[in-house]
């Protein structure tokens, strides 16, 4: 018996959230329908260096959660043989697939997330959108799908009075801050790695929250309200999340709103969309009680 050869049991399973989309695709298959298919892959961490990518077609007389409940444990079986453990949240935005999928979820075990906080899924679907898709044939220009961007006009909600801290500033911290975020102490948060090309003294914009009393409390609410962006509407400064949330942080000087807007508009060309949030005590400590990296994204431009 070999005493030094692992069971199966006994590698440690790589662990990551998943993001899914399973919506039609811009193609037209052979018998005239349009293309239906699944696209999972795992959250992008600084602890795990490499991402768990699945797509499988699905025929078009077949959308359903039972059709997608096997899909889901086909994934399952094939992350393992990739040395991946089942995800215990999946995430995914497509509000009028949502029936299907939570149905599915639920079969599989799986919590299931609203949320737009996809942001490696929304990569994942504009590199398929640009370089595999109109290489295929079937394929029609322009999109049959809706993009990731809310068309809801929901109106903003004010920041409930608890979580609004003492005092906000609206800040900047460079790209090359940026990627040391893995190392800085933090209570609650979302980070991960971002693009490492990106040039070191491109400046990303943010909003800062410091509450002496409270600042975790403040964490530990938006850590359940899963961040996307930080948009200028008029002279408001609204935070979108989870599916279709929005907030009001703060109304604006119209100057300010002004150049604020331009700033966000720099940067999604320079930094490729980044913002961040960022909670503490005082502007003078360097612990945070809780930091996000976020992103303002285009899917399909």
């Amino acid at each position: 018996m070999n005493l030094n050869k692992k069971t199966e049991s006994s590698i440690e399973l790589k662990t990551s959230d998943w993001e899914l989309d399973f919506y039609s695709r811009p193609i037209i298959e052979a018998n005239g329908k349009k293309r239906w298919e699944l696209i999972i892959c795992s959250t992008r961490s600084y602890k795990i260096k490499d991402t768990f990518l699945w797509n499988k077609k699905c025929p078009a007389n077949e959308v359903n959660s039972i059709w997608l409940t096997k899909a889901l444990n086909e994934a399952i079986n094939e992350a393992k043989k990739e040395g991946w453990a089942k995800p215990s949240i999946v995430r995914f935005w497509r509000s009028s697939m949502k029936s299907i999928i939570k149905k599915s979820l639920e079969a599989t075990k799986i919590e299931a997330l609203v949320s737009r906080r996809t942001y490696n899924l929304f990569d994942r679907i504009e590199f398929l959108e640009k370089e595999i898709y109109p290489k295929e044939n079937g394929y029609v220009s322009g999109v049959l799908a809706p993009t990731f961007t809310s068309t809801i006009e929901n109106s903003p909600k004010p920041l409930p009075e608890a979580v609004r801290g003492d005092a906000l500033t609206i800040s900047e911290i460079s790209i090359g801050e940026l990627k040391t975020a893995e190392n800085w102490p933090m209570e609650f948060g979302d980070i991960f790695p971002i693009q490492q090309l990106l040039d070191d003294n491109n400046l990303v914009p943010g909003l800062r929250l410091f509450s002496k009393d409270r600042s975790l409390a403040l964490s530990a609410w938006f850590s359940c309200l899963e961040p996307i962006k930080l948009i200028i509407r008029k002279n408001q400064l609204i935070l979108e999340a989870s599916e279709d949330d929005k907030w009001l942080v703060t109304d604006l000087p119209e100057k300010d709103a002004n150049i604020l807007s331009t700033k966000f508009l720099e940067n999604k060309k320079n930094s490729f969309g980044y913002q961040f949030i960022s909670i503490q005590s005082t502007p003078y400590i360097e612990k945070f009680a809780g930091f996000w990296i976020l992103r303002d994204i285009e899917l399909i431009s």
